[in-house]
């Protein structure tokens, strides 16, 4: 059986290079890195008095791990913007938390090697728990500056609504 129903001819799954992030309708400029999405759900044991001497498992409660944004500094505030939302040192006494709108939802698109929308995912009601504005500085290194956005978040799904897109033959041009 194919793993991919649009395209029967493909053998190979996706990349993970190929990826953006937006909030707010717009998409964030520079993001290099996203950490996977993950949940765990804890296992309750129970048995009855009666049981047998071994014992039955059932879903508990459900834990999403925080993700993690990275991307090489630059002028775009836009991480800066929403970590100041949960912390804004300069804002004053009882200023400090815009609880109105620190929660964002956002989504993690995914392409495939010709640049067509694959896969999504939505991250429910996110906001900023970590900030790192500029990494250690070191004069005799040869990196580039990251800063990193920890989003703690109420859960993920996948965007059902992107669908498998019929990928190009080499011959044709792009569709976009």
């Amino acid at each position: 059986m194919a793993q991919f129903t649009v395209n029967a001819y493909r053998f190979d799954p996706y990349k993970n290079f190929k990826f953006r992030c937006r909030w707010d309708g717009r998409y964030v400029a520079g993001v290099s890195k996203v950490s996977a999405l993950r949940r765990t759900t804890e296992v309750v044991t129970h048995r009855e008095g009666g049981d047998p001497s071994s014992s039955r498992k059932s879903p508990g409660r459900t834990e999403f791990e925080a993700l993690t944004l990275e991307r090489g500094v630059t002028h775009d505030t836009e991480f800066e913007r929403w970590a100041n939302k949960v912390w804004n040192f300069g804002a004053g006494l009882g200023g400090e938390t815009s609880l109105r709108d620190f929660r964002k939802d956002v989504v993690i698109e995914m392409y495939n090697e010709a640049g067509q929308l694959a896969i999504a995912y939505k991250v429910f009601r996110c906001w900023v728990s970590e900030y790192q504005a500029l990494p250690e500085l070191d004069a005799n290194a040869n990196a580039v500056a990251i800063q990193t956005l920890k989003l703690e978040n109420e859960g993920w799904e996948r965007d059902y609504d992107v669908t498998e897109p019929t990928e190009p033959a080499f011959d044709e041009p792009p569709v976009v």
